[in-house]
């Protein structure tokens, strides 16, 4: 072979490299980034043409369905439109898609693989798509939802055995069917109040005291503490250098680390997490998913990380502007979603082992046959099964007689901690929390509720909510 033969062959090698790599882009790296782009009008269109599967609630429950149009196109129906917006989302042709609608589209769409797709348009078939059936409690969420009120906040409650969650409640919510108009859809984005945004996994509030289950957590399993170690309790303890007081500015002597739990002391927590330092503190968190979008099947975008936070960024724990010993009481630059709390108090449910939260149970096609199902799926081992054992018996404590007796319900054993985290703004002084699960021996539900700008304390305000949505989750 000539020298020009063999230029021009390298030439041509290298077009047909440039081809196949731009091909494989578009068609394969690509595919989903351009699927979505709501400026791509050919695909857009033929999404109306599918008839989308439906989306159930875990008692069957029709939450999202597909309507035929005269003109054979098909449009997006939600028939309790208030009832699981966040979680169910929205799919609308020009406004895109969100929830789960968009995490599971390829199922809800029946795409297949490309050879799959070719074979149904050259036969003429209707492309429908599989069911998705969820874990999600119609009962329960409206018992949640009836609670929060008008009031701005959010519930979650899962199973702590499977990580299946039961409830995904965020106030303010919205109607997906708003979305289909312009002039809905312009009212939501400008809505201060932010009635899109799923304040279950994307709001990030300071958790207040309910972190201190968390530095129990890390103390105890570290070998450093046991639930009967002595601290003082004095208020104005110097911790990191400036004096913490305690709620009220109660001063307390040497009580064990359960009384201190019991009565949500801050001088001993603060002085627990600065012995057992930022190293500790920043395995255990990791091991509870801190630091990363809160673990769920949403997308991406719809999951925000807790942790210490600065200049908008999660900041590692050991950081040299972390306060370990206020971080230790849920104060500091702490930040958490409602989802990663509830997922705290799952651990200790569960034995020490965290489960990964999910919302779908299964993937059902139209004959009714089973796809894909969901399966638990291990987070990781938090702590010792002793360990939970232990902790969860501080918790129960903190419902029989600390600050959480309002969660207490009849027969079950509940294990809980409240939470009162002081907060900058104009429309209330507190952010109200309250974590726990039930029943003690025989863990079923494992719950986060908080609200926002809110007056009084977490146990008088978010425990009872918690405490009806499990009394219906439990009944």
């Amino acid at each position: 072979m000539n020298a020009p033969i063999s230029r021009l062959f390298v030439v041509v090698v290298l077009l047909f490299g440039l081809l196949v790599a731009f091909t494989s882009r578009w068609t394969v790296f690509e595919a989903d980034a351009l699927r979505h782009n709501t400026k791509n009008r050919r695909d857009l269109l033929e999404d109306q043409r599918i008839h989308r599967g439906v989306i159930r609630a875990g008692d069957g429950t029709v939450l999202a369905r597909s309507v035929k149009r005269s003109d054979d196109t098909f449009v997006r129906t939600y028939p309790l439109p208030k009832l699981f917006p966040h979680a169910v989302g929205y799919d609308f042709i020009d406004r895109g898609r969100a929830g789960l609608e968009r995490n599971y589209d390829d199922d809800l769409a029946g795409r297949k693989n490309a050879l799959g797709g070719l074979i149904d348009r050259l036969g003429g078939s209707q492309r429908e798509g599989d069911d998705l059936l969820t874990s999600l409690d119609p009962g329960a969420q409206r018992v949640a939802l009836q609670q929060l009120g008008n009031r701005k906040g959010a519930v979650v409650a899962l199973d702590p055995r499977t990580g299946a969650i039961k409830v995904m409640a965020s106030v303010p919510g919205y109607d997906p069917t708003d979305i289909k108009r312009d002039s809905g859809f312009r009212a939501l984005n400008r809505d201060p109040d932010s009635p899109l945004l799923n304040r279950t996994t994307q709001a990030r509030y300071p958790p207040g005291s309910t972190f201190k289950v968390v530095t129990a957590i890390a103390a105890i399993d570290s070998g450093k503490y046991t639930p009967d170690s002595r601290i003082s309790g004095r208020n104005g303890k110097v911790i990191s250098g400036v004096p913490l007081n305690n709620d009220g500015g109660e001063s307390f002597g040497d009580i064990t680390l359960t009384d201190a739990l019991t009565h949500s002391v801050n001088t001993v927590f603060g002085e627990v997490g600065e012995k057992i330092g930022k190293q500790t503190m920043r395995e255990y968190m990791e091991r509870l998913g801190f630091g990363k979008p809160v673990e769920v099947d949403l997308p991406l975008d719809e999951r925000a990380a807790s942790g210490e936070r600065r200049s908008g960024t999660v900041r590692d724990p050991t950081s040299g502007f972390v306060d370990v010993g206020r971080m230790a009481i849920g104060q500091d630059k702490l930040t958490v979603t409602p989802l990663q709390m509830a997922m705290v108090a799952s651990a200790v449910a569960n034995g020490g082992k965290l489960m990964k939260p999910h919302l779908a149970d299964r993937i059902v096609d139209r004959d009714g046959r089973t796809v894909r199902t969901i399966k638990p799926e291990e987070m990781s081992q938090v702590m010792s099964s002793d360990t939970a054992s232990k902790v969860g018996a501080m918790m129960a404590q903190v419902v029989k007689e600390g600050t959480g007796t309002a969660a207490a319900l009849q027969g079950i054993d509940v294990a809980g901690k409240t939470g009162t985290a002081e907060v900058d703004r104009e429309c209330g002084p507190n952010q109200l929390w309250f974590i726990a699960f039930a029943p003690v021996q025989d863990p079923r539900v494992a719950i986060a509720a908080t609200v926002e700008c809110g007056t009084g304390f977490g146990g008088t305000v978010a425990a009872p909510i918690a405490k009806a949505v499990m009394q219906e989750l439990l009944k």
